[in-house]
């Protein structure tokens, strides 16, 4: 029977099953991570861990292979695999994951277009061979890299350590903004009407640049006249060399026509029609003798109607045969002019008129280039015009979310001890052209001391101010897009006691929007997960091999007493974590 996964969590390592309770968090209808298994993966052996709702904190000494998990979930998002991957000794490392879906209708319908589905199962499996090549899967299906990456995008979002170093740039900013503010739809009209202006000005410069279209249609003129008085279709050209031949060989058939008629019907005795007609005679005076010869009478008279039929055609045509010496001339000249065109145009003589036709047809467009232009520039004028009033309603959208996301971080980084304020400062694109991003650009500034003036992100902050700036600006505009499940590994480096405490209740409430993952070295964060995993690295003389283990409440305790006390845990340590423990339960 399938549990309730949003309620309990188990955690199967090295073949043990180990079921644990975990918080009770209120599901959220949306894809979330239900099951990841690896096997013989950098030095891990054998792992299967079963994900629930909420906040999921992995925590482990530092080296023990904490973020081995976020590995694993980056190239089952179709990251970059390498035979290091591999554990040492083995052919390969296998790594699956299976997400539930929900009601999430763009992954079905997506999993539909890609002939991918499976009764809203959503399985992904990788393998990596020692040797460095790679197979992908998905829902048993064999995939390609990138189907399997533009799946993981939908599934998974996942934001390293110094993921922050993004947001550095402009370009990212912009998206980040649009994202927040749900611009999707009015961005993706803007950047519609920039490519159809794109294509018309790519025609109109199609018909006035490049070069003289004066001295083109002179050329083509000429051309076109010159074909069009010689070139002949393929039939009529057939025609003309069949005139040629008969005229050509005239002598040669009055003589031979000559000699045939002398055969078929001439004054010698062995003429055909007299052989014919004596055969005919003798056989009717047989056939009166025995009447079964009456069907050789009638064949032989329809030969004789034969023969003296055919006598008369060669008769007529010998009427029509004459020597005609003008007319020879003029079929080898039309022959000549012809044979110089085909050497001119490098076309067959067949073949002239349908290059006739083409050129015809360009000459056409390049004459009435003009009304075409015409019409062209109207249609980038009115293209233009619905770009600018699509812009415009993009830009008012980006000015209020601008305003609500500066309020919004800005508060964050209070409760992130840290003074100042942030602005999403928009600024008019200098560029002539409608562009696809809009018509401004997006600059993040921070002032992270009263009295001073904001300045760029990229120029004022310090690595740990930066990481926590990163961090309220990601926990202010994430869960605004249709991502279940979300994976931070170790973002809340560079910061501790209070300020700490407020970053793990700060994921702790993202996770009621969706599911989060989060590697951590800080027990503030830690005690605010609805469930706790631990990693542990242990060696021998041959080998080295990592336990990942889900944590009941006792174990919990002694965990963030660990990330507390160091080395020596004392009844006060012990003490401090339950309390963390308790604290994190009943806020919510």
């Amino acid at each position: 029977m399938r549990r309730d996964r949003a309620s309990v969590l188990f955690i199967a390592i090295a073949g043990n099953d180990n079921p644990l309770p975990a918080a009770t968090v209120t599901p959220k209808p949306c894809a979330m991570l239900e099951t990841l298994y690896v096997k013989d993966f950098a030095i891990v052996q054998n792992a299967e861990i079963t994900f629930g709702q909420g906040l999921t904190v992995v925590t482990g000494e530092t080296g023990a292979g904490k973020s081995l998990i976020v590995d694993a979930l980056l190239l089952l998002a179709g990251g970059r695999g390498d035979s290091g991957m591999v554990r040492h000794g083995c052919d390969r490392a296998e790594l699956s994951a299976r997400f539930a879906i929900g009601d999430r209708a763009d992954l079905l319908a997506w999993l539909r277009e890609e002939d991918l589905d499976d009764e809203g199962a959503c399985q992904l499996r990788r393998v990596i061979r020692s040797e460095g090549s790679s197979r992908a899967w998905i829902n048993g299906r064999p995939v390609a890299l990138t189907q399997l990456k533009a799946l993981g995008e939908r599934l998974i979002e996942i934001h390293g350590q110094h993921e922050h170093q993004t947001l550095l740039d402009r370009g990212a900013q912009l998206d980040l903004l649009d994202t927040f503010g749900g611009h999707a739809d009015a961005r993706g009209e803007v950047a519609r009407l920039a490519q159809a202006w794109r294509t018309v000005q790519g025609r109109i410069a199609t018909l006035t640049g490049g070069a003289d279209h004066g001295e083109r249609i002179e050329w083509l003129a000429h051309q076109v006249d010159e074909l069009e008085r010689h070139a002949l279709d393929a039939d009529a050209f057939a025609a003309l060399e069949d005139t040629h031949r008969r005229l050509a060989n005239a002598g040669q058939l009055v003589q031979g026509c000559a000699g045939l008629a002398e055969r078929l019907d001439g004054d010698g005795e062995f003429a055909l029609a007299r052989l014919v007609a004596r055969t005919h005679a003798d056989s009717q005076r047989l056939a009166e003798l025995d009447p079964r010869l009456a069907a050789l009478v009638e064949l032989l008279e329809a030969a004789r109607i034969q023969v003296d039929e055919a006598g008369d055609t060669l008769a007529r045509y010998q009427d029509a045969l004459d020597l005609d010496p003008e007319r020879l001339a003029e079929t080898e000249a039309q022959l000549a002019r012809l044979h110089e065109l085909s050497r001119k145009h490098r076309r067959p003589m067949g073949e002239l008129k349908a290059l006739a036709d083409t050129l015809r047809e360009e000459l056409e467009t390049l004459r009435g280039a003009g009304t075409e232009l015409e019409r062209l520039r109207a249609e980038a004028a009115r293209v233009e015009t619905g770009y600018a009033a699509a812009a415009t309603v993009l830009s008012g959208a980006r000015a209020a979310t601008a305003a609500r996301l500066g309020e919004a971080v800005t508060a964050l980084m209070t409760e992130l001890g840290m003074a100042g304020r942030f602005e999403a400062a928009l600024e008019p694109d200098d560029g002539a052209e409608p562009a696809a991003a809009g018509r401004e650009r997006c600059e993040f500034l921070v002032s992270t001391n009263p009295g001073q003036p904001p300045r760029p992100l990229r120029k004022v902050a310090s690595g740990g101010e930066l990481s926590r700036i990163g961090l309220a600006i990601e926990v202010a505009a994430l869960g605004a897009d249709a991502t279940g499940t979300m994976v931070f590994d170790e973002v809340d480096s560079g910061v501790g006691g209070a300020v700490a405490e407020i970053v793990g209740q700060k994921l702790r409430r993202l996770a009621a929007r969706c599911q989060v993952l989060c590697v951590t070295h800080l027990p503030q964060v830690a005690a605010q997960g609805h469930q706790h995993l631990r990693v542990a690295k242990s060696s021998d003389a041959a080998s080295t091999t990592v336990r990942i283990e889900g944590l009941d409440e006792g174990a919990r305790r002694d965990e963030v007493a660990r990330m507390l006390g160091g080395i020596e845990i004392t009844r006060q340590t012990l003490a401090h974590a339950r309390q963390m423990l308790d604290s994190a339960r009943q806020a919510g």
